[in-house]
């Protein structure tokens, strides 16, 4: 038995029993809110979008309790996380909105006037609020709380890997973007535009978000995961006959595959 649990019950188990509790109580009033507070969301930041930083949230906790960082995360307030995961995106502002840097604060407020009207504790209110504000990447508010580091990374993963890939290419389609500069399509001797090509958003924003990460876990499962956009980068210069060289601040990351 580890000395450092004295009540015997195992750190990941331990874990699970407060997820389960915190859904049986509350999960089923919160999904029921957010399917209408969500209904005119864009398919890349909907319901399902919510769903997977949730999942990823309790990923990032659950390698956290086997490492060495388990001492912290016996401070992992589920009552703050959870509800925060489940409204980080309440509020839809869209992509090329001038009003963007503001969604997770208009995101926050409405989460927690959503939480006041199931009855949910207020104590938990300012500690929810700031980690829905600053889980936004263009938002640059610093996370004050674990909560606040374990949400942003979960968001952050959702634009890595295969759902990265697939979010940015939905989001790029629909706010009318090409694949990729026909004549610079991997930036080399021009401005970043990634409100005008989407594999520009890989190189302005989505390769960098590894170095971004707040836990060892976040990074470990981000790493992996920009590995495959790597890949996919990879395969589409073989496919359009154009060489790819990617710049020293992105070579660790080749260690992904596709297809």
């Amino acid at each position: 038995m580890n000395s450092g649990n004295p009540g015997g019950i195992e750190p990941s188990r331990d874990l699970g029993q407060r997820i389960e509790a915190w859904d049986g109580q509350w999960g089923r009033l919160v999904l029921e809110r957010l399917r209408v507070q969500m209904a005119d969301a864009d398919p890349a930041h909907g319901l399902e979008h919510v769903q997977r930083v949730v999942r990823n949230a309790c990923l990032i906790a659950k390698k956290l309790v086997n490492s060495s960082d388990s001492a912290g995360l016996r401070e992992v307030d589920f009552e703050v996380l959870l509800p925060a995961a489940w409204f980080h995106d309440c509020v839809y502002v869209p992509k090329n909105s001038a009003q963007r840097s503001e969604a997770s604060r208009l995101a926050a407020d409405r989460a927690v006037a959503l939480l006041a009207e199931l009855g949910y504790p207020a104590a938990k209110f300012p500690a929810i609020a700031h980690a829905i504000e600053s889980h936004s990447f263009s938002a640059q508010i610093p996370c004050r709380s674990l909560e606040a580091q374990v949400l942003q990374d979960a968001d952050r993963l959702e634009a890595l890997g295969a759902i990265g890939l697939a979010r940015c290419l939905m989001t790029g389609g629909s706010m009318g973007q090409r694949l990729y500069h026909p004549e610079d399509p991997f930036p080399t001797a021009r401005e970043l535009r990634d409100d005008q090509q989407s594999v520009d958003h890989f190189f302005a924003k989505l390769l960098k978000l590894p170095s971004t990460m707040q836990t060892e876990s976040g990074k470990q499962i981000a790493k992996e995961r920009a590995g495959y956009l790597v890949a996919f980068l990879e395969q589409l210069a073989q496919e359009i006959g154009v060489p790819i060289q990617l710049s020293s601040e992105f070579r660790g990351l080749q260690n992904g595959s596709f297809g």
